[in-house]
């Protein structure tokens, strides 16, 4: 129960990180907002490690692993976001979690058929909720759904690997890993973009303070990981579609349509269905 309340938790703060993500970058660029929210978090980080002196060379190389598909992940789905239908792009993405499941399957874990059957329908709640309305056709359908393809596995390789990386209790180290990787892909990107990634000053407060919640969120899931089978916390962590979408309704007066209304019901639901398993 304490590993289902942990997957959902990160999936409350990945949501509100998303939220805010998608609001900055519509006032700003996304090159900073991306760079200066992941130092934020790696600055956090590494004075934790530096205070608790948490060292471990696996879960910090692995940690690495789930860096490189995080930020491959990030990347293109914000690229299939530019290129592609949303309505398209984010249910695609949101599949990612099936990733986790199926390689935990494919390992042995085992859980029950019924808290599987509710993180079916948890996932398919998240991916209805996640769908937008969008007008008018994708000029380039074909890439921009082989780059959300992309982003999912890139998601569900992150939540693997860090998964994996914690096992034992150093859940530092594979944080830390995997924030310096996904920071220095990012940070590559940008040079060789030649981004600016300026801010105002006004604005890296509440830029930063993303980062820290995507820090949060991802040691949300981590302890989530360690108590429970990754195939189920995995779904649970990958709920944030449906927190991002309430919060837009609730802040923005964004309207929900018909199939995110359903997909949150379902989401809700299957989570139920989870939580008594």
């Amino acid at each position: 129960m304490l590993a289902v309340a942990l997957a959902l938790a990160s999936s409350v703060v990945w949501g509100t990180a998303d939220f805010l993500g998608g609001v900055f970058t519509r006032r700003l660029t996304l090159a900073p907002v991306l760079v200066i929210s992941q130092l934020a978090g790696l600055v956090l980080l590494a004075a934790a490690t530096a205070i608790t002196g948490q060292v471990d060379t696996r879960a910090f190389a692995i940690g690495l692993a789930a860096g490189v598909f995080g930020a491959v992940g990030i990347a293109a789905f914000y690229r299939a976001l530019a290129t592609g239908t949303i309505s398209i792009v984010s249910p695609v993405s949101a599949c990612g979690a099936l990733v986790p499941v199926v390689l935990a399957l494919a390992q042995g874990e085992r859980p029950g058929a019924v808290a599987l059957a509710g993180c079916a329908l948890a996932l398919a709640g998240a991916v209805l909720a996640s769908v937008h309305e969008y007008a008018g056709a994708a000029p380039n359908a074909r890439s921009s759904v082989l780059l959300a393809a992309t982003a999912a596995l890139g998601i569900g390789g992150f939540l693997y690997c860090i998964g994996h990386a914690v096992r034992g209790g150093h859940t530092l180290p594979a944080l830390f890993g995997s924030r310096s990787a996904s920071l220095a892909l990012l940070a590559a990107g940008v040079l060789a973009t030649r981004s600016s990634i300026r801010l105002p000053p006004r604005e890296i407060p509440a830029v930063a303070g993303i980062g820290l919640l995507d820090v949060g969120a991802n040691a949300l899931f981590a302890a989530a990981a360690t108590r429970g089978y990754l195939s189920i916390v995995s779904v649970l962590g990958s709920e944030y579609p449906v927190v991002t979408v309430i919060l837009a309704q609730a802040l923005l007066g964004e309207r929900v349509s018909r199939p995110q209304a359903a997909g949150i019901t379902m989401a809700l639901i299957g989570v139920g269905i989870v939580s008594v398993n």
